[in-house]
């Protein structure tokens, strides 16, 4: 797990001989399996946890590197962005004591980590999505630099062939063009990984895939992005969208994303699994690979598979089959993807004895799954999991039911009967389950912070509001709470920032006018809604005008030519800002022109407006 490798760009001769190490590596794992040489006899588990860090005012930092140098542990490594940092927990052997050594080894790492951050004025938080970020911080600056990451951006950008396109539809609708992958950096997860037999792990991976749908629902805790309320774990669009590699042309192509569910039950073996991954996703990274796997096999060494793994490394199934080393002998073993971060490492440890438990306790009747389950309920219950959370109604074989019905009426019994067959002690599965029963009679993660947003925003600007529940994640992680008992965050308005952005407090909800427009029409609109300053925009989306209260008392006492445009009226010399300026310079350059409002523009776009009202609160002349 979190193995790091040093990425390099394919060029055609070591792309040739990674695709040879690649061929060679699924011979040689076929080999493996018929000469029975994988481990048996013993279950471990293990997990990745990545991690948000944010700045004493709540914000994403960008100090992973100074903060990873200080920790100065082999069990953290980076991750793609420099706010986000990843601990790689050490296997565990799967006994009834396994999720406690793994809590508190977890509690430990993350504690030194923030001991470490706080040193640079910076803190560890644990958040699927960190609800402060914003545009400014998907940019290359805030790409860790590493050749795998950069490799990686520029391959899948190639690949595209032109930006990505993200678009999202909850209660608000999020569209947007990004030039890189670092949209993908706002997700952090708690990875889970189980060891598997060979000879059950279709089985085992069918089930997986069939429970993950009503696990996710009583997971989620990312509802927030760019300060947009959209899926309950908008994690799973938001991943699948943001490096999706396809094409978009006129033919009706049932190509797939990087990031996938899948399209149907798996069959046959591991290695099938694999055959089926090479084929539908094209190899976009290669390094530099001296083992033969075959020959290290006819030598009776065990192999790393580099080229395999590196593939598999490369695209992002929810549940991802692995091949691993350990101690001189080779496993396999299950990856879940799709736990979100947070929101304490108790309500971490509690989904995680919750899966294995369901994994452990499978049921005789699905063993064969494509008996027991249509794929497509597996999947349409993965997709309305994300999108609705504990909300949603899920199918199970052939019966719609609420999935807090379904987790209560089924699948808990299930996993506890699984946890029991590991001689784990009744008290400690009652105590993770009761944070599980917590969440379902209560509030899940996504649902403390809707709530919380939404009735923040009655009083605050969403820059605020985003802020103060970021804080109080944090003062609850810290105090170790699970989710369903944090109270309501309350309101607080002299929370302080260091020179804020305009970017921050701008107002993003924008009503614009197009040049052609009739005059009357906007003026009216104007009056209607009580707007002071109006953009207006060609039929390109550019900024080309504004009109201001003056514009509209004007055309009031001109009422001789109602064919009047836009563009006849407005003020053609708009004086903007970028999101970056502070709030200071904002505030000087308005006194300066004698202006009311600035327009917000990023890559000749305009993206929100500010006006002397929204920067009084800042003016300490």
């Amino acid at each position: 797990m979190g193995e790091q490798r040093d990425f390099l760009n394919s060029s055609e001769n070591s792309l040739s001989d990674y695709i040879e190490h690649l061929l060679q590596d699924i011979e040689a794992l076929e080999l493996m399996l018929q000469k029975d040489l994988f481990e048996k006899g013993i279950t471990r588990i293990g997990a990745e946890q990545e991690f948000c860090l944010v700045t004493e005012h709540w914000r994403p930092a960008n100090n992973s590197d100074e903060i990873l140098s200080a920790i100065n542990d082999p069990h953290f490594t980076t991750e793609l962005a420099k706010y986000n940092l990843e601990i790689n927990l050490d296997p565990e052997e799967l006994t009834g004591t396994c999720f406690e050594t793994i809590e508190k080894k977890l509690n430990r790492l993350l504690k030194k980590a923030n001991l470490e951050a706080r040193k640079q004025n910076s803190k560890v938080l644990l958040s699927g999505i960190l609800p402060t970020i914003s545009q400014n911080h998907l940019k290359l600056d805030y790409i860790t630099n590493r050749d795998r990451y950069l490799a990686l951006n520029e391959e899948l950008m190639n690949l595209r062939g032109s930006n990505f396109h993200l678009h999202l539809m909850g209660v608000d609708e999020l569209s947007i063009t990004h030039d890189s992958v670092l949209f993908e950096a706002c997700n952090t997860s708690f990875q889970l990984h189980l060891q598997i037999d060979p000879t059950d792990f279709i089985s085992s991976y069918n089930w997986a895939q069939a429970i993950s749908g009503p696990l996710l629902s009583i997971c989620t805790n990312s509802p927030l992005l760019l300060g947009r309320e959209l899926w309950s774990e908008t994690r799973i669009a938001l991943f699948r969208q943001s490096i999706d590699t396809r094409h978009i042309s006129l033919a009706l192509k049932d190509q797939l994303p990087r990031v996938s569910f899948g399209t149907k039950w798996a069959e046959g073996n591991i290695v099938d699994i694999y055959k089926e991954n090479i084929a539908q996703y094209k190899s976009i990274l290669a390094v530099p690979i001296e083992e033969n796997s075959l020959e290290v096999l006819q030598q009776g060494g065990i192999p790393k598979l580099k080229a395999l793994m590196l593939h598999n490394g490369t695209i992002y199934p929810w549940n991802r089959a692995c091949y691993g080393v350990g101690n001189g002998k080779p496993h396999l073993r299950i990856e879940n993807r799709y736990i979100p971060a947070g929101p304490t490492v108790l309500d971490e440890i509690a989904n995680f004895a919750l899966w294995v438990g369901l994994m452990l306790g499978r049921p005789k009747n699905f063993d064969d799954m494509a008996t027991a389950m249509a794929f497509e309920d597996a999947k349409a219950n993965f997709i309305k999991a994300a999108r609705y959370g504990k909300q949603a109604v899920l199918s199970w074989q052939d019966e719609l039911m609420p999935a807090k019905r379904l987790m209560e009426e089924i699948l808990l019994p299930i996993a506890q009967n699984g946890l029991k067959s590991i001689q784990m002690p009744q008290a400690s599965i009652d105590r993770y389950f009761d944070v599980i029963r917590g969440r379902l009679a209560g509030k899940s993660g996504a649902q403390w912070l809707v709530q919380n947003y939404r009735d923040l925003k009655k009083t605050q600007k969403t820059d605020h509001s985003l802020r103060m529940i970021t804080r109080a994640m944090y003062k609850n992680q810290q105090k170790g709470i699970p989710v369903h008992q944090w109270p309501m965050v309350p309101s607080d308005k002299t929370l302080k920032d260091f020179q804020p952005l305009v970017g921050h407090i701008m107002t993003t909800r924008l009503l614009t006018v197009n040049e052609k427009d009739l005059a009357d029409l906007a003026t009216s609109i104007m009056s209607w809604k009580n707007i002071h300053h109006m953009p207006v925009e060609d039929s390109k989306s550019r900024l080309v005008g504004l009109l201001t209260w003056t514009h509209v008392e004007k055309n009031k006492k001109a009422q001789n030519n109602k064919a009047r445009l836009v563009k006849d009226i407005m003020v053609t010399k708009v004086v903007t800002v970028p999101p970056t300026t502070t709030i200071e310079e904002a505030l000087a350059i308005m006194k300066t022109q004698l202006i009311g409002c600035l327009p917000i523009v990023q890559n000749d776009e305009l993206i929100g407006i500010i006006t002397i009202k929204d920067v009084a609160p800042y003016n300490h002349d």
